[in-house]
């Protein structure tokens, strides 16, 4: 499967990269004196040949493939219900825990004024 950003797959990328690395270092040659400034028609080749051995043997097919049904296996089905139920018995366990506590509160009666 194609991974693509904003649409555009990684060759897109890989082919801007190649072209600003050689504008970069062919800035740098044009600004250095004497013959390493014919070191910038190298640096355009060389970008130039890339771009086409990208362009011309891509790695993918330009069709995309027959759509295949994704099988989806669940693998941790037996572990979640597992856990599903011992945090059931713990939360019933402590619910079963406080019922006394609250039904057995004492209700302190209250003191009668007597004037």
């Amino acid at each position: 499967m194609v991974t693509t950003v904003l649409e555009v797959g990684t060759g897109v990328f890989v082919v801007v990269l190649v072209w600003v690395a050689a504008l970069v270092f062919g800035l740098l040659l044009l600004r250095a004196s004497g013959s390493a400034r014919l070191g910038v028609v190298p640096v355009l080749l060389l970008a130039l040949t890339i771009t086409l051995v990208l362009v011309l043997f891509p790695r993918s097919p330009e069709t995309p493939p027959p759509f295949k049904e994704i099988k989806i296996d669940d693998t941790l089905f037996i572990g979640r219900y597992a856990l599903l139920a011992v945090a059931s018995v713990v939360f019933l366990a402590s619910l079963f825990m406080l019922l006394p506590l609250h039904f057995l509160e004492p209700v302190y009666a209250k003191a009668l004024k007597t004037h």
